[in-house]
């Protein structure tokens, strides 16, 4: 267990560290309500994936990491405090695998600390904002339909109940107030919005979704980018959760390239 101070007040980082041989480092970020330890670790530590030195963080809020109530949690805040931590961690121009809201921290991120990203594999991410707040309950847009009085009020239970066991089990962790306003913030987007930064970002970048779902929106405008769009087999938006195996490969295959 490794942390670092990333606010004024020192609030901490916290990740779990991989040991690992030459090459750049490899961070992996989870989603919204999530902890990379918990999502991660399986196939960070796959032999087609092992050997790098590999920092499973959890985002201010969440996880591991402390909660403060004083943090705005919009996207360019995460990648600020997530650059924080990394430059105490000594990582600089590392490989990021990164999913859901944290592929949208990890894009912020790139387009504000470039020294510290050389390549991007995006675990279904959220790329565009949402304009409309979804029916109370899952994901950022159910969270986003209360507002943050409401929420702490003990609307939360109606999300806990939604989201079910698997997905409370980390989300139980997440501070109120960071599960709240990081939903506000992901379904706002970042300035420019990810998407435009995503198109426009200088490294190698791989965009990983669910083959289930369909083509990707605006799948040929990211490969006319130079973004690689990989569908992946048999599983939902929880990828390496759902097939490991699949992810791995296409993850290494996304690494290597």
């Amino acid at each position: 267990m490794h942390s670092a101070p990333v606010t004024p007040s020192g609030d901490l980082i916290r990740w779990v560290e991989l040991p690992g041989g030459d090459g750049p480092a490899r961070v992996y970020v989870h989603g919204l309500g999530s902890s990379s330890p918990a999502y991660f670790t399986e196939v960070a530590a796959h032999p087609l994936l092992a050997g790098r030195r590999s920092l499973l963080i959890d985002l201010l809020g969440f996880g591991l990491s402390d909660r403060p109530v004083d943090f705005d949690y919009r996207l360019e805040s995460h990648a600020d405090a997530l650059a924080a931590a990394l430059t105490a961690a000594g990582v600089e121009g590392a490989e990021f695998v990164a999913h859901s809201m944290g592929g949208s921290v990890a894009i912020v991120l790139a387009a504000r600390h470039p020294h510290l990203v050389s390549r991007l594999v995006l675990v279904d991410a959220n790329l565009d904002p949402i304009p409309e707040p979804g029916p109370p309950g899952a994901g950022s847009s159910g969270i986003a339909a209360f507002t943050e009085e409401e929420f702490l009020a003990g609307a939360w239970r109606q999300v806990r109940d939604a989201v079910g066991p698997g997905w409370w089990s980390t989300m139980r962790l997440a501070g109120l107030e960071a599960l709240h306003r990081s939903a506000v913030q992901l379904t706002r987007g970042s300035v420019p919005v990810m998407r435009e930064l995503l198109l426009d970002l200088p490294v190698p970048r791989t965009f990983l979704h669910p083959a289930a779902d369909g083509a990707f929106p605006g799948a040929d405008a990211l490969a006319a980018a130079g973004v690689s769009v990989v569908a992946v087999p048999d599983c939902g938006h929880n990828i390496m959760l759902d097939n490991p195996e699949a992810f791995v490969r296409a993850t290494a295959e996304a690494l290597a390239a």
